[in-house]
């Protein structure tokens, strides 16, 4: 039967169930299934589909589809899904990363994409899934958790992916890529900094490396709010701020900034003047919120908590409310700071405070600069972000690329490049372009020493077509002909 399989596809060691007997060093094959080509189905999909919007979903090529567990440490459960194509394998292995809190299997889009170009591919959730809680309450004395969950379970899985990858096939595998965004920027960026020989390129998006002083930041806007009423910011005086700016730096007419390092707005314009006031202008407090929005929260000795917004993306009404932050923010605080479920944020300090989170849990910000170790691997590493990302401010993406640019001299491009997509929402969507070929490019760099000057990209939302460049390089309206034409733009460092 051996015999028969390796002629049949001349490329396989063994059978796909024969996998479940390889043995793993603190890991366990939960099963090892052939699953013939067609539309992918989750393991917990309903028999009875929702309805889709967009277009119809393509099928997948026949896969030897494995699930593990691997438990790194006794207080370790990270579950892991690796697909093995079984015809015209590539030769190489995508990993893929989380979003959010992670707590679950996410990445099966980027999955599949990665099988249909003949990629070996694997994902994990991250070290923890629903039933260790909701947000980060997995942490809760589970100091091990939170370990996986910052690094150790997407090096865990890619280390067996590869050790199986071996196993399986007759070739030995070529390259190893790594893709995210969100939660899985800062995943791929982390492996960079921790495991430079994991990957030989790594593709880094919209970049959540700095997860507790973000998260802390949003918090905070919250209970500052809470506590001084006189800084929240009706929908009116959102509406008097955006317009402002807009009317300002839109000159194109696009309704999002191109390149919003090109606007320079003053907020002082907006002030009321001594016993003024009404909507149509920002008094003390309002306009103290507006300034912290775009410039940063900073400490109270001037250190950078978190990045401010790119000039363009509005700001929302943000209210004074009692109740104060949400969950999703706090439990970087309560859980993964002061391991205390019932922790009161009224509490909170954030000059005080802030160095105690980080002494127990900054080591999940993925922010050390040096990636010696990543280059003299050969890694490439592109990172991208939307310029429309209200979700995670890009001035955040942009800030770590800056910062190793800073510990490793300024031209890097030989191995690290930053492409900033106009008018692009968090990951994806938003009125500008979000789709482009991240994954060509990185191959395209990495196996052939062809860099990625630009990439061409596309709307799905707006129907635009333009190329996206090379930061600190953006592309620029000619000046004739329609917006939505690539041929009109080109990239420029003017």
């Amino acid at each position: 039967m051996l015999g028969l399989v390796i002629a049949a596809s001349g490329a396989l060691n063994m059978p796909c169930v024969e996998l479940k007997s390889i043995e793993l060093e603190r890991a366990t094959i939960t099963s090892a299934v052939d699953v013939a080509a067609g539309l992918f189905k989750p393991a917990n999909a309903p028999a009875t589909p929702p309805p889709q919007s967009g277009p119809p979903p393509q099928p997948i090529p026949q896969h030897c589809r494995l699930t593990l567990v691997l438990t790194p440490t006794p207080d370790s459960h990270v579950n892991v899904e690796l697909w093995l194509p079984t015809e015209d394998w590539n030769g190489k292995f995508l990993a893929v990363g989380n979003g959010g809190w992670a707590g679950s299997i996410q990445g099966y889009g980027d999955m599949q994409e990665a099988l249909r170009r003949g990629y070996a591919t694997a994902a994990s959730d991250a070290g923890h899934s629903a039933a260790d809680g909701p947000g980060g309450m997995f942490a809760l004395g589970h100091p091990e958790k939170i370990v996986d969950f910052a690094y150790r379970a997407l090096h865990d899985m890619t280390v067996k992916s590869k050790r199986l990858i071996d196993v399986f096939y007759a070739e030995p595998l070529d390259y190893s890529y790594y893709k995210g965004c969100s939660t899985g920027g800062r995943q791929g960026v982390m492996a960079a900094q921790r495991y430079a020989s994991d990957y030989d390129g790594i593709i880094a998006g919209a970049l959540a490396n700095r997860h507790v002083h973000m998260h802390t930041a949003g918090s905070y806007r919250s209970i500052r709010l809470a506590r001084h009423p006189d800084e929240a910011l009706s929908e009116a005086k959102a509406k008097l701020v955006n317009d402002a700016v807009m009317q300002q730096c839109d000159t194109l007419g696009e309704g999002f900034l191109n390149n919003p390092r090109q606007c320079s707005f003053d907020f002082d314009t907006l002030a009321c003047a001594a016993g003024a006031g009404g909507d149509s202008c920002l008094m003390p407090g309002e306009l103290r919120t507006v300034r912290t929005f775009y410039e940063g929260l900073h400490t109270s000795d001037g250190q950078l908590v978190f990045s401010g917004q790119a000039m363009g993306n509005p700001i929302p009404a943000l209210a004074s409310t009692p109740e104060g932050p949400g969950a999703n923010l706090t439990d970087s605080i309560k859980i993964l700071g002061f391991q205390n479920a019932a922790y009161d944020w009224r509490q909170f300090d954030l000059d005080r405070d802030l160095p105690v989170i980080d002494a127990r849990a900054g080591f999940v910000d993925a922010v050390d600069p040096d990636l010696r170790a990543f280059e003299a691997h050969g890694g490439k590493l592109l990172l991208y972000a939307g310029w429309r990302d209200t979700g995670i401010t890009p001035e955040n993406t942009v800030l770590y690329y800056e910062s190793v640019r800073e510990e490793m001299g300024p031209e890097q491009s030989d191995w690290m490049r930053l492409f900033l997509a106009p008018g692009m929402g968090h990951c994806r969507g938003g009125p500008g372009v979000d789709t482009f070929d991240t994954l060509t490019a990185l191959e395209q760099w990495r196996e052939r020493g062809a860099a990625p000057s630009q990439m061409p990209a596309t709307g799905r939302e707006s129907g635009l077509a333009r190329p996206i460049c090379a930061y600190p390089a953006y592309a620029k309206y000619d000046g004739s002909g329609d917006l939505k034409d690539a041929a009109n733009w080109s990239c420029t460092a003017e």
